[in-house]
């Protein structure tokens, strides 16, 4: 049976307390069920806000999407996650990823590394994490046992294999790293290529007791009667795509809230994603396409 929809939402704007109360409150008025903080430089930092979103609301989750583990010592973070997930009533949902921007790397001093580094460091990070957080000994120990769930993002072979053994929450961006490309610019990822990488992705977790929550990140949502005028702006972002073709794409939400939501329940039987995480720009207009889907 597929997983009941579960929806975040991923703030990437700095604010005031009372704006950044504001605005959590907001999307728990709207119906989302995560409120979810991303760990780049110039953007809000990650465990502060979460506690903050935690303290504003009642309902939603709270949680990292995703830690920059590049950014991080395992033994700090543990602490880090503890606290935070006790600060938050046990609510805290941790995202870890690679990172894949390089002049942040370089701005805060940091190693790059190959790509075959980056992903040894998050599996040592996961596995120092899981660690600790078994020792009886350890302090501080996080609210949630054995740990807070664990969502870990990336497309990658390497990465997939990482999140079939370790990730409660497997996260696909619908896109992956240009090649070549360090700076951050992504390349869309086509209906069939999503395919093949859930099938690789399930092909790697295949052994496991449990099946992880399939999430996806929508990088557009825009509620409108007119599909092919709105995707037009688009169009120069991804030239050797066509019209059809770009709004084919699993990341792009795009049409009347009917429509947004049968393409969600289209993708869910597709490729299993049940849980939708969207940008922080979005959070308004998402808001009666999750009142479409609640308890679906």
């Amino acid at each position: 049976m597929a997983r009941p929809f579960r929806f975040g939402v991923n703030m990437v704007t700095a604010s005031t307390g009372d704006e950044w109360r504001k605005k959590c409150r907001k999307a728990e008025a709207l119906g989302y069920d995560v409120i979810l903080v991303a760990d780049h430089l110039g953007m809000p930092a990650p465990f502060p806000s979460v506690v903050a979103a935690a303290e504003a609301t009642e309902r939603p989750r709270v949680g990292t999407f995703v830690l920059n583990a590049g950014f991080w010592n395992p033994m700090l973070l543990a602490r880090e996650v503890a606290t935070t997930d006790a600060l938050t009533g046990g609510r805290l949902e941790l995202g870890l990823g690679t990172g894949y921007v390089k002049p942040e790397h370089d701005a805060a001093g940091l190693p790059w590394g190959t790509p075959g580094e980056r992903v040894d460091h998050l599996r040592r990070t996961i596995e120092e994490l899981g660690r600790l957080f078994g020792s009886d000994e350890h302090r501080p120990q996080p609210l949630q046992k054995p740990r807070p769930p664990l969502l870990v993002g990336g497309n990658g072979d390497r990465m997939l294999k990482l999140t079939a053994e370790h990730a409660d929450i497997a996260a696909f961006t619908g896109a992956k790293v240009a090649p070549g490309d360090s700076s951050g610019k992504m390349s869309h990822l086509t209906p069939e290529e999503l395919d093949e990488r859930i099938a690789t992705y399930r092909r790697l977790a295949a052994g496991r007791s449990e099946p992880a929550e399939l999430n996806l990140l929508i990088q557009l949502v825009e509620v409108t009667g007119d599909r092919r005028g709105a995707i037009q702006p688009v169009l120069e972002y991804i030239p050797h795509l066509t019209e059809d073709a770009a709004l084919a794409l699993p990341l792009l939400l795009i049409g009347t809230v009917r429509q947004i939501a049968d393409q969600l329940r289209a993708q869910r039987e597709r490729y299993g994603f049940s849980y939708i995480t969207v940008l922080e720009p979005y959070l308004e207009a998402f808001g009666p396409v999750i009142e479409e889907l609640r308890g679906e």
